[in-house]
């Protein structure tokens, strides 16, 4: 959906909403009512913001969230390329030396299987190599593992950043991957330490499937950083906002793994702005580990995440959700959960500005339609 059009149906929504009274979500949008117009009832209040809730669910439902235009994936792979570790078992020894044969557009699928073994190598795909395939033997078999961080020199000599940190790096669409481990081999840091920010895998690009795969890391491990994404059946592991980004990912039947040793953090989505049509939606997974854990924190003002049918371990903080330091975001976030079950899943101790959803709300965050996977997910 071209932008200025999200804005414009975001400014009509608005002027609809503020035709009355001043609208407000349940838990999170305080509205400022003024003292001569206080409503009759508390009963009244609360009916009318539900009510004006269940408009901006049906709203945000109804959108079409693609980030680029229509999805045309291609499925079908035009032809394959192995890797292998043994010279005369493989075209190529090394992962990027087969992206480095593709051409520099390239417009077909094209599979690369990865045979067996640790591959130490670090690796990029640049934007116009699109419809890539990897493929490993098994995310116990096939490795692909690099150590940098966020304060790793880099080619001039400065700390090279958390984007860059990655050991496997995606800036083309259309991207699927199988049965493969990415890992980051930097170990957990100490509490409070600077720069070990250290990224397992980066997708910076839209329509990425991801199927039976491992991200490995500590701090960072999974930077979901724009598009829209699908991960099924993954493991995921690290320590302190280890899915972040501002992508609007649907993570299905995943397994949160966190190796926090003190305090850590699941996700930490991005969210910038209210036309950013983003967020993390984690529905039949579970969250196990060790550490105290929240299930996010807001790095985006409009920071936007949902655990639906999940269970929770007991290292959940009952709290669940952490501000970042900044008041101001618990009147903007989105943070919602939904028939999830576990001994860390009690909604009883929740922050005030967090939502226990109903069916109804829950719906537009629990299927592929929230990432349109219709369009471009073919299983």
């Amino acid at each position: 959906m071209p932008r200025f059009q999200l804005f414009l149906y975001i400014t009509i929504f608005v002027l609809l909403l503020n035709s009355g009274h001043t609208l407000c979500r349940t838990k999170s949008i305080r509205a400022k009512i003024s003292k001569a117009k206080h409503r009759q009832s508390n009963v009244t209040e609360t009916h009318v913001s539900e009510q004006q809730f269940m408009q901006w669910v049906k709203f945000v439902g109804s959108l079409n969230h693609s980030v680029f235009r229509s999805a045309k994936n291609k499925l079908f792979p035009s032809y394959t390329i192995t890797v292998d570790k043994n010279p005369a078992a493989g075209d190529f020894t090394t992962i990027q030396g087969a992206i480095d044969s593709l051409p520099s557009v390239n417009l077909v699928r094209v599979v690369i299987k990865v045979h067996a073994g640790v591959y130490t190598e670090k690796v990029n795909i640049p934007p116009l190599k699109s419809f890539i395939t990897i493929e490993g033997s098994g995310a116990d078999e096939t490795i692909v593992q690099w150590g940098d961080t966020a304060q790793t020199p880099g080619p001039r000599g400065q700390p090279m950043g958390t984007f860059t940190s990655a050991t496997f790096a995606v800036n083309s669409p259309y991207f699927i991957t199988k049965n493969i481990t990415f890992k980051n081999t930097t170990p957990v840091p100490p509490p409070g330490a600077a720069g070990k920010q250290a990224v397992a895998f980066r997708i910076s690009a839209d329509t990425a499937t991801f199927l039976g795969c491992k991200f490995l890391g500590a701090q960072d491990t999974l930077y979901d950083h724009l598009g829209r994404h699908y991960y099924k059946d993954c493991y995921i592991e690290g320590s302190v906002d280890f899915i972040f980004g501002n992508g609007l990912s649907l993570f299905e039947g995943c397994h949160v793994h966190a190796v926090a040793t003190l305090t850590g953090a699941v996700t930490a989505q991005g969210r910038a702005s209210i036309l950013d049509d983003t967020g993390f939606s984690f529905v039949n997974c579970k969250v196990t580990g060790s550490g105290a854990l929240y299930l996010g924190r807001a790095w985006g003002p409009f920071s936007r995440v949902v655990f639906a049918y999940t269970y929770m371990d007991n290292i959940i903080i009952p709290k669940g959700w952490y501000n970042w330091g900044d008041p101001a975001r618990e009147t903007t976030v989105f943070y919602g959960q939904y028939k999830c079950m576990g001994p860390g899943a009690s909604f009883a101790g929740r922050v005030s500005w967090s939502r226990e959803l109903t069916d109804e709300e829950a719906k537009p965050f629990i299927s592929l339609s929230f990432i349109d996977g219709s369009e471009w997910i073919k299983l």
